[in-house]
C-alpha cells in the first residue's frame, strides 16, 4: 500500500486581492484602462457566482459606463429624444462584452 502526502498542487493562482473602488464611474479613463485588465484577469480565475466575481463583473460594468455613454453621443442628432434607448442598448452590449 502506497502513502500518500496530502498536499495537491493547484493548477491555478491564487486569485490576487482586488482593489476596493467607492465610485467606480469616478475613475479617470487613463485610471480605468489598467484596472479594467486588472479585473479581467481576475474574473478569468475566480469562481463565477462568487461575492468576488461579483464585485468585479459589476465594478467592470460601472467604470466603462463612460465608453458607452461616450459611443451614445456620436448619435445624439438623430432626433426623437432616443438618447436613453442608445445608452441602453450599448449598456447591455457591454454587459455581454464583459460576460464572454
Amino acid at each position: 500500500m502506497e502513502a500518500t502526502t496530502g498536499i495537491a498542487a493547484s493548477a491555478a493562482p491564487a486569485p490576487a486581492v482586488l482593489p476596493q473602488i467607492d465610485d467606480p464611474q469616478k475613475i479617470a479613463p487613463k485610471d480605468a484602462r489598467s484596472l479594467s485588465a486588472l479585473f479581467f484577469q481576475q474574473l478569468q480565475v475566480l469562481e463565477e457566482g462568487t461575492h468576488e466575481y461579483q464585485y468585479a463583473r459589476n465594478t467592470l460594468i460601472e467604470m466603462n459606463l463612460s465608453l458607452v455613454q461616450f459611443a451614445a453621443k456620436r448619435y445624439r442628432n438623430r432626433g426623437d429624444g432616443q438618447m436613453e434607448d442608445i445608452i441602453q442598448v450599448g449598456t447591455i452590449g457591454l454587459i455581454k462584452a464583459i460576460d464572454r
